[in-house]
């Protein structure tokens, strides 16, 4: 395959680079810093859409970096950018880099401030509100599925490096890769072809239904200009999502008129009714191949022993990796709710059904031939990691789906517990899965800087 050959010796170049060296030796120095930012993120609440608090924090944190166009926009993702570097000086420098290695990245002359940066963070002036050159996302999501009163104060174990504390892997891990990456690059200071953009964004989890990423993709300034994507979720070392999960989610609710158990006994019971429609739900006979699955993660409804309720509410899952499937099998459950209630309602004692879509993650998935999978397998080869594919519901659901090239990788070290209050995060071998998401960075940069036309003077 000499599109997975020529990747493998694009890698092999870039690995030799005296800058590359500069970046692993930062993260393999500073192993204690990234524990110190995890800690610290940890603590901040930030459940779905109450995300500000640790969005703040990233700013502060995407400033001392040196990082530039550091801004929350309208969703609420906390973003800044590392731009090429225009200046003559630092072009200069492709000529004292080897030849082979030269189209590699570009090496900026500075003095190296590790582990801050601590200077003005300005909109940069190759960043103006018309910009239209491309752009890769390096992205880590910020909420967690905890409500905001959740105790988090991490626990530090006293004979091991593993901490304790709910997010503490998911998300925690993957927000201080983001960092680790950023820091390094500056340490050694490396100038990317195009611009990288740094995202700390919200709402991937339950009913954020990634709204996040999809302002990113569909409505904010970005929109038209990311090229590629890697999202860092978690911990794991070889994984990399490759596949979108697809999902519809649903808040069934059915109203009455309620009334007293005793007096207005017959009055339709939005209780029974929904179990009714539930019972029938769980006969449906549903796909494997691809599989289909169907989930009731939550009842509610009734005021008391001896009332008949006035309200029912169910919420529903539905998963799939068939797009086609995922809609025939919501029309199914719509249809045998409307018929419960159709059947039941009167004149006398109406009833309401009202079927409200709180999460639509579409399915897709990443050609095998994807010029940032052989990047990635070049990686994992030249790193001796496996690479291991797999299926997920990430941020990169609305990537992959609008045919953007796009992974979701863990951000090292292990992690269990994941969506407990007994999550648990242990960095070590963390610096491996770093390496490999900042070599895997810098060969997507260089790559997509390639296929951009040349502009002569």
């Amino acid at each position: 395959m000499p599109a997975t050959v020529n990747a493998q010796r694009r890698i092999a170049r870039l690995a030799t680079l005296t800058a590359v060296h500069r970046a692993f030796h930062w993260l393999h120095l500073h192993q204690p810093q990234l524990r110190q930012w995890q800690l610290e993120l940890v603590r901040i609440p930030a459940p779905p859409f109450g995300e500000s608090a640790r969005a703040a924090w990233f700013l502060d944190r995407f400033r001392d970096l040196g990082l530039t166009n550091i801004h929350l926009d309208d969703a609420g993702n906390a973003l800044a950018e590392l731009q090429p570097d225009a200046t003559p000086s630092a072009a200069s420098l492709n000529n004292i880099i080897s030849t082979e290695a030269a189209d590699s990245l570009t090496v900026r002359r500075e003095v190296e401030r590790p582990p801050y940066f601590a200077q003005p963070a300005i909109a940069s002036s190759n960043s103006q509100p018309g910009e239209t050159r491309p752009c890769i996302l390096l992205s880590a999501h910020l909420d967690t599925v905890f409500p905001a009163d959740t105790p988090i104060d991490p626990i530090e174990a006293p004979d091991s490096p593993r901490i304790f504390a709910p997010g503490i892997c998911d998300n925690a891990a993957g927000l201080t890769a983001l960092l680790a990456i950023a820091a390094a690059l500056r340490h050694a200071n490396i100038t990317p072809p195009i611009p990288i953009l740094f995202a700390a964004n919200v709402g991937e989890e339950g009913e954020g239904d990634l709204r996040g990423m999809r302002h990113l993709f569909e409505r904010g300034p970005y929109r038209t200009r990311i090229a590629a994507a890697l999202i860092l979720e978690g911990g794991g070392t070889s994984a990399a999502i490759t596949r979108a999960l697809g999902s519809l989610r649903f808040r069934v609710t059915i109203t009455g008129p309620g009334g007293h158990s005793w007096a207005d006994a017959g009055t339709p019971n939005p209780i029974l009714l929904l179990s009714r429609a539930l019972a029938q739900i769980s006969n449906m006979n549903l796909p494997t191949d691809p599989l289909l699955t169907l989930n009731v993660g939550h009842i509610s409804g009734g005021t008391s022993i001896n009332s008949i309720p006035e309200s029912a509410s169910a919420l529903l899952d539905l998963r799939s990796t068939d797009a086609t499937q995922l809609i025939s099998a919501a029309t199914e459950v719509h249809q045998i709710f409307d018929d419960i209630v159709t059947t039941h309602s009167t004149t006398n004692t109406p009833l309401k059904l009202h079927i409200e879509t709180i999460g639509n993650r579409p399915a897709a998935t990443l050609p095998d031939d994807s010029p940032i999978l052989h990047t990635l397998r070049a990686v994992d080869r030249h790193l001796v990691l496996r690479t291991e594919l797999r299926l997920g519901s990430t941020d990169a659901n609305i990537p992959l789906y609008r045919g953007i090239p796009s992974l979701a990788l863990g951000s090292g070290g292990t992690g269990g517990g994941i969506h407990t209050l007994q999550e648990w995060y242990d960095p070590t071998g963390r610096e491996a899965s770093l390496r490999r998401i900042l070599l895997t960075l810098l060969d997507t940069l260089q790559t997509t800087a390639d296929q951009l036309p040349v502009h002569e003077d």
